[in-house]
């Protein structure tokens, strides 16, 4: 499975950005998608998780209510709509995938994209 993010940027606080993610080769549908994210000296985090059908999605507190995941199974691409970002919120996003059809938690997941940088200036 190969992932290609995009949507990434610099936007000012309380600004909003939308990162997409489109898949190609194996069965995407059928997979959980995630976006994690990493800044320097920080473990990488999960932000957002869906599982495969779309009807059950995991958002970290951190970003509860300001971040939206979504996917589009008939497009292989998956989203993660951001709302009122704050300078915290800078980082490198991974579109991630994994063949488990829940959304797993506590390890990371099979496949990854490339990451994409959101700087949030303040």
């Amino acid at each position: 499975v190969q992932l290609q993010a995009s949507g990434g940027g610099l936007v000012q606080a309380g600004g909003s950005l939308r990162l997409s993610c489109t898949a190609s080769g194996g069965t995407f549908s059928t997979y959980a998608k995630g976006w994690f994210r990493q800044t320097p000296g920080k473990e990488r985090e999960l932000v957002a998780a869906i599982n495969w059908s779309g009807g059950i999605t995991y958002h970290a507190d951190s970003v509860k209510g300001r971040f939206t995941i979504s996917a589009d199974n008939a497009k292989n691409t998956v989203y993660l709509q951001m709302n009122s970002l704050k300078p915290e919120d800078t980082a490198v996003y991974y579109c991630t995938a994994d063949r488990e059809r829940w959304i797993p938690l506590g390890r990371e997941y099979e496949y990854w994209g490339q990451g994409t940088q959101v700087t949030v200036s303040s």
